[in-house]
């Protein structure tokens, strides 16, 4: 099918949006569409004059916030390629994916810019301040020149003053071109760089219109930003969507606390809510629950006459405290609670669970509230087909594959594992398991690949935090596995050397809690090990000599 430019859906959205809010720092300053288009036309000098030329790749690291998403869409409209970094990586991550990227610049916020360390990255012209755009590094003196004197060079290229006709965008020479690399883990070895073509960001932005943007949600309309833009999920459904359809977005800038979601949802009564589980279920559990688990309330609900109505007024206090103004709560990224989704559905609340990846940029399923199948992830979403490799689908999960103009082009310089991943009739095997009923709609049934799920939809690989454990005093081997949303290393001690040293069974306790406070240091906050268990026994392998995981929980 014909994909239109994607670069130039931004360039038609900021000339028709001009005067329109586009960009809000929550309880900070806001940017108009015309005053996004001047930023970019700024940042676009400053890529000029540091020597950034087309396909050149651009790395962003910061917490979100308006200057973040302008800095991006400068980017794919300079015809850089983007490189957006979650700034919850350690430094040495941050060091890996821009080298790996071979970024030319990098952009920091305000806490990235105080732990990198410039000298670990000598591929980098220059290392931009998102807060304001000030140089925090620059090894060449054109780029400096052009820092100091951007309002002067801005002048000379728009002498009269900036309007709408001077708007003119980079436009992507095919669909297939990489417009970005979404590092799915910061470290070396396990870090793969998943390669965007615009035609996946155009198919994620049309498949947002088509149920949401033509009828439902209106231009102008505000929108709150609660998921980081580095994660492929919050980019596409709390930016892209919304900046390309002239709504007002409102980025939370710091860490946000279910106190502050809560207070933003009701300051900005967002159209649309697109989130975690643990958003969530942190707002039911903290807000709901505690004034309907009572025994009053337990026995209305048992009233039959009354059950009903008792039900559309707790419908309507949660409505209330998601801000009341959304159509519909749209939820992804990690495994939604059982207790709390049948909840939910009990008082007719309008959400619904997607389901994607950062290899399909990132929608595979998804079904609006109103035709959603409670306990699936929905059906497949515009410009995609998905099947289940299983000689039964109903009845037996098998792997969860899907196919269509959301599929990456590849892992950036790994074509091994892109061959494992992406077959040769061009469907990508997503690890997952799933069942598919006889409408189409999907459910997962968990994951035969390795990687764990973080409450926040982050991507945990155990294999890296093993691998760090297996390096450490009295560690013979390690598995990580996931407890209610908590990581536990069970480890098989060294018991020989632990003999060989007279270590006593609490001297070895010791070494191991100290083993986890030091590599807790070295770790995300969302990998961190809660708690350590020994094993006597070796861990079961397989005839290839890996741990039989799927044996410990």
């Amino acid at each position: 099918m014909e994909v239109p430019s994607f670069n130039e859906l931004i360039q038609e959205s900021i000339i028709k949006n001009w005067n329109r809010d586009a960009l809000t720092d929550y309880k900070g300053s806001t940017l108009q569409y015309h005053d996004v288009a001047r930023k970019i036309e700024k940042l676009h000098i400053m890529f000029e004059n540091s020597g950034v030329v087309q396909g050149d790749k651009i790395a962003l690291c910061g917490r979100n916030s308006a200057n973040w998403a302008t800095a991006f869409l400068a980017v794919l409209t300079y015809g850089a390629v983007a490189v957006p970094i979650l700034h919850e990586f350690t430094p040495d991550q941050v060091h890996n994916i821009v080298n790996h990227s071979e970024a030319k610049l990098l952009f920091v916020g305000d806490i990235v810019a105080t732990t990198i360390d410039p000298t670990k990255m000598m591929g980098l012209e220059g290392i931009i301040y998102i807060p304001d755009y000030s140089l925090v590094v620059s090894r060449t003196d054109k780029l400096t020149y052009a820092r100091e004197h951007l309002n002067e060079l801005y002048g000379r290229k728009f002498p009269k003053y900036f309007r709408k006709e001077h708007v003119s965008y980079y436009i992507e020479k095919s669909p297939d071109e990489l417009a970005l690399i979404n590092y799915t883990s910061g470290t070396t070895g396990f870090s793969k760089g998943v390669m965007i073509p615009y035609r996946a960001l155009w198919s994620n932005y049309d498949f947002a219109m088509n149920v949401l943007g033509n009828k439902i949600i209106k231009e102008g309309e505000n929108t709150l930003s609660i998921l980081p833009m580095a994660h492929m999920y919050g980019m596409a459904f709390e930016f892209i969507f919304e900046f390309l359809h002239g709504c007002h977005i409102f980025y939370l800038t710091r860490v946000p606390s279910p106190a502050i979601i809560a207070q933003a949802f009701q300051d900005v009564k967002p159209a649309i809510i697109i989130a975690v589980p643990l958003v969530i279920e942190k707002i039911i559990r903290k807000k709901v629950f505690p004034k309907i688990q009572n025994n009053r309330m337990r026995l209305l609900l048992n009233m039959p006459v009354i059950s009903k109505k008792v039900k559309e007024k707790i419908c309507e206090q949660v409505v209330a405290a998601f801000g009341g103004n959304f159509y519909e709560v749209i939820v992804g990224g990690a495994a939604f609670s059982q207790e709390v989704e049948q909840f939910l559905h009990s008082i007719d609340f309008p959400y619904t669970v997607g389901y994607g990846a950062t290899e399909t940029a990132p929608i595979i399923c998804y079904q609006d509230w109103k035709s959603f199948a409670p306990g699936s992830c929905g059906k497949a979403a515009l410009h995609m087909e998905v099947k289940i490799k299983s000689p039964d689908p109903e009845n037996i999960p098998g792997e969860i594959l899907a196919r269509g103009l959301n599929v990456m082009l590849g892992y950036y310089k790994n074509p091994e594992a892109t061959a494992e991943t992406i077959d040769s009739e061009g469907w990508y095997h997503t690890g997952d398991l799933g069942t598919m009923d006889r409408y189409g709609n999907v459910f997962i049934k968990g994951r035969s690949k390795n990687m764990l799920l973080g409450a926040n939809g982050q991507n945990i690989y155990p294999e890296e935090i093993e691998d760090k454990l297996n390096s450490m005093a009295l560690v013979m081997e390690s598995v990580v596995v996931q407890r209610n949303e908590k990581l536990v290393a069970l480890i098989h001690p060294d018991y020989d050397e632990a003999k060989s040293m007279a270590f006593s069974n609490s001297d070895i306790i010791n070494v191991m809690e100290q083993n986890r406070q030091s590599i807790n240091q070295a770790l995300p906050a969302y990998c961190k090990i809660t708690a350590i268990e020994l094993h006597e026994e070796e861990f079961e392998k397989t005839p290839k000599k890996s741990i039989k995981r799927f044996l410990y929980k």
